[in-house]
């Protein structure tokens, strides 16, 4: 092997690591912005399932008050 093709291979070797290297890093910082973006969704998402249960809770109540028979609408509005 004469010395320009080893000198051609050691270069060849030493970029291609370099752009190995390169695509590994950004791979890995691509992974860690959509973990990010996944707890950030996964806040959001519980969020809004607090809101439906907390929604929930106030329509059965609503409903409780509105089909209970001894409710009398015109005294609780005099009331007010």
């Amino acid at each position: 092997m004469s010395g320009t093709t080893m000198i051609v291979l050691i270069v060849l070797i030493s970029v291609g690591s370099g752009v190995i290297y390169d695509m590994y890093k950004k791979h890995l910082e691509f992974k860690h912005r959509m973990q990010n973006n996944n707890s950030d969704a996964n806040k959001h998402l519980a969020e809004v399932n607090a809101q439906v249960q907390a929604l929930k809770e106030r329509v059965q109540t609503l409903e409780t008050i509105v089909t209970d028979s001894s409710f009398d609408v015109k005294q609780e509005i005099n009331k007010l």
